[in-house]
């Protein structure tokens, strides 16, 4: 099973924009798999497209990945988008699909003030994989550029019932998300089941789950608000790994619950350019060797 490390890196005010390029370059420079933008609208994040194609041409061994709002997106422009991104970067695209924040400013920034926006992947997702696959739509759409990787992978995230069943009967791969291990594992059963009513399977290693961790001990409030938000009483210790070893020792358990491709976030961002070098080089030595 290969264990990959990618680094998710929210912006705003911690990280201004003009410092996105050095932290790049340290990403890339210490080895780490692939770098991972969330996407919001409203709290300042870097917009993936924009921000993954300035990595793209900045550094060529960096893969470049993006929880991406699919929903609201028109279908045609968006698989041209990733398609050229995902030519232009040789291959190094990685894509999770989510549904975006369910807050109500968020949801008119995004354009679907309501509805199910889980209904959006059930309609588009197959004219996304048509066009991406060289085919022409109903409506005599195409692309000039097709993506380097075929296919190129979509997976998804979420945790309630249906956001499993559909990722098992969609996408190529599942990132779990504020879950416990015991959570994930249940989860990772929905999805397989979900895959093989629809027949068709997901690979035993596109299955991974996003963590969090703090260097130093966080601020107790915090971690107790942050614990309160996933469900009262959770153990915080699968929520926030502090210090690298208990990183580690956390993605251990997760490659042994059958989970291999991990995103790794700081739960406060480093507050200069220096301090990232010196954070990024410590988990570099400390988590990679993990690697297959």
């Amino acid at each position: 099973m290969k264990v990959r490390f990618g680094f998710a890196l929210g912006g705003g005010s911690q990280l201004p924009i003009e410092d996105y390029g050095h932290v790049i370059d340290a990403l890339d420079r210490n080895g780490f798999d692939s770098v991972w933008l969330p996407e919001t609208f409203l709290t300042g994040s870097f917009d993936p497209l924009v921000a993954l194609g300035y990595a793209a041409a900045r550094v060529r061994r960096l893969k470049l990945g993006t929880h991406l709002i699919a929903p609201g997106r028109n279908v045609v422009r968006m698989a041209r988008e990733l398609a050229q991104l995902d030519r232009l970067s040789g291959g190094r695209l990685l894509l999770t699909f989510v549904l975006g924040l369910d807050d109500p400013a968020e949801r008119a920034a995004q354009g679907m003030v309501s509805g199910d926006r889980g209904a959006w992947f059930d309609e588009h997702l197959p004219t996304l994989r048509t066009l991406w696959a060289g085919g022409t739509t109903a409506e005599g759409f195409s692309l000039v550029s097709l993506p380097v990787q075929q296919p190129l992978e979509i997976w998804m995230g979420g945790k309630a019932t249906r956001a499993l069943e559909r990722a098992g009967r969609l996408s190529d791969g599942w990132l779990a998300g504020a879950v416990t291990i015991a959570e994930a594992v249940t989860g990772k059963t929905v999805v397989d089941r979900a895959a093989a009513e629809a027949g068709r399977a997901i690979s035993p290693e596109h299955f991974g789950v996003n963590l969090t961790y703090s260097l130093d001990e966080p601020d107790p409030a915090v971690l107790a608000a942050l614990a309160a938000r996933r469900r009262p009483g959770v153990d915080t210790s699968e929520i926030v790994a502090v210090g690298v070893p208990a990183l580690r020792t956390l993605a251990g358990r997760w490659v042994d619950a059958g989970f291999s491709k991990f995103t790794v976030r700081p739960m406060v961002l480093p507050s200069s350019p220096a301090a990232w070098d010196d954070e990024l080089g410590r988990l570099g030595t400390g988590i990679l060797d993990l690697t297959t």
